[in-house]
């Protein structure tokens, strides 16, 4: 059982005030983002096998800002209602939700450099699983110290659920490895700098 550890966690007062608390996970996430590069994150992404059900790529934004800007608020709702509270028990359960946020949101935040970046689903699969576990334990921890904050992270909880379906479904089809599946060389209907599937062989090919 996770409990509150400080050198695992965000200070008081980045919860404190509504604004940090929400804009903190919005400016981190999109900055991994870019990091990252969305442009060839885009390219990997379309040229890779998905299974069943994967968004297309502009999805993915808007969802995570608004996830992002939710945990950020549901974060902020549970630290500031359960530090106010009289009961010992209360306070104690407000700051080993807030030990978990912030482990989640590292899990959260090195998924893509993981997927994307260094080309390795299975670690990367690994993370989002945990990230999962975690958030749902999160959940289960708010709902003990405010309902509405336990109730704001529920979308983020089902959108890690259909993401780590996505992340071992991608890394399933393409045998867990993607290095070797890159090309830069597409067919005559593609753009020059697109990567592509070549289904017939199970990789990409010119």
């Amino acid at each position: 059982m996770t409990t509150h550890i400080p050198s695992l966690t965000f200070p008081g007062a980045l919860f404190a005030q509504p604004a940090a608390s929400i804009l903190l996970p919005i400016a981190l996430g999109t900055g991994v983002g870019f990091s990252v590069s969305p442009a060839n994150t885009n390219k990997k992404y379309l040229a890779l096998k998905q299974p069943p059900l994967r968004p297309p790529p502009w999805v993915f934004g808007p969802m995570w800002t608004t996830l992002y800007g939710l945990m950020g608020y549901s974060a902020y709702r549970a630290w500031n209602t359960g530090m106010a509270s009289l009961n010992p028990h209360t306070v104690a359960l407000t700051k080993q939700g807030a030990t978990l946020y912030t482990i989640q949101l590292g899990l959260n935040l090195i998924w893509m450099p993981l997927f994307f970046g260094y080309g390795r689903p299975i670690e990367a699969t690994a993370d989002i699983v945990a990230l999962t576990g975690t958030v749902g334990y999160l959940t289960y921890i708010w709902s003990q110290v405010d309902t509405v904050a336990a109730w704001g992270i529920v979308p983020y909880l089902g959108w890690l659920g259909f993401a780590s379906y996505l992340s071992a479904g991608v890394g399933y089809l393409n045998d867990w490895n993607f290095h070797n599946k890159e090309s830069q060389q597409p067919p005559t209907s593609k753009p020059d700098d697109t990567l592509y599937v070549n289904e017939k062989s199970g990789g990409k090919s010119e």
